[in-house]
């Protein structure tokens, strides 16, 4: 047997009882069936159906396609937010990174 890693990930608990129940009435259980998924998703290199959203499917804010005025307006809010803050010259910055990685460093050992 190959070297095992575990997976996690978090998700809607309805929707994991939902899916749970559909693959004990398949015969097998959620990770088989996930399993089963990222080997599909392996063979044909790729998502194994297709993803698109059906015409008449109505599209809550959440799942809005963010459009590029929207990043364009996203990215002047976060240059305006960051007006404010005091430059920094290039040695510093690099200072702050070799201090945080001193930190997780340590905070490894």
């Amino acid at each position: 047997m190959s070297d095992q890693v575990l997976i996690q990930f978090r998700a809607d608990r309805k929707l994991k009882q939902d899916v749970t129940e559909i693959y004990e009435s398949l015969g097998m259980d959620l990770p088989t069936a996930l399993r089963m998924f990222m080997s599909m998703s392996r063979m044909r290199r790729g998502i194994p159906f297709e993803v698109a959203v059906p015409e008449n499917a109505e599209i809550t804010p959440q799942e809005k396609t963010v459009t590029h005025a929207d990043a364009l307006e996203a990215f002047e809010r976060l240059r305006a937010d960051a007006a404010d803050l005091p430059e920094m010259t290039l040695d510093e910055i690099n200072a702050e990174i070799a201090a945080a990685r001193a930190e997780r460093k340590r905070n490894k050992t």
